[in-house]
């Protein structure tokens, strides 16, 4: 089974994320929107599956990374969440929370070997 496909997002903490994303606009000219910036991309060969990467700087008190004491989370994009999530279970990984779903995937939060808060995403293309 296929775990990760790609970097789903990107997220750190910042003093003024308003401020940093502002300075990405300004200076590296990324097309920003209030969630930071989207980076669009097309799968391989397949030119019609189109897929995103999401670039996203928090406020340095947000609390949306614990339990980790990092100030960054990686989100991996994934194939069958429900899957991976119950091998993971099986191999002693820690799950943070439960899968939640939106209309633009599924989400769950694990720790990595050193503790550090990852999100993984299976986007619904």
């Amino acid at each position: 089974m296929k775990k990760v496909t790609g970097i789903g997002g990107v997220f750190f903490k910042c003093k003024d994320p308003k401020k940093v994303t502002e300075w990405y606009q300004k200076h590296l000219g990324l097309n920003t929107n209030p969630y930071g910036a989207t980076f669009d991309w097309f799968e391989g060969a397949d030119s019609t599956k189109k897929g995103q990467t999401q670039w996203t700087p928090f406020a340095e008190t947000t609390k949306y990374f614990e339990p980790s004491n990092k100030d960054f989370m990686i989100n991996y994009r994934v194939e069958n969440l429900e899957a991976l999530v119950a091998d993971l279970k099986k191999e002693g990984v820690t799950i943070v929370d439960t899968i939640e779903t939106y209309d633009y995937g599924k989400f769950v939060h694990i720790l990595d070997a050193e503790g550090n808060k990852v999100q993984l995403w299976e986007p619904k293309d």
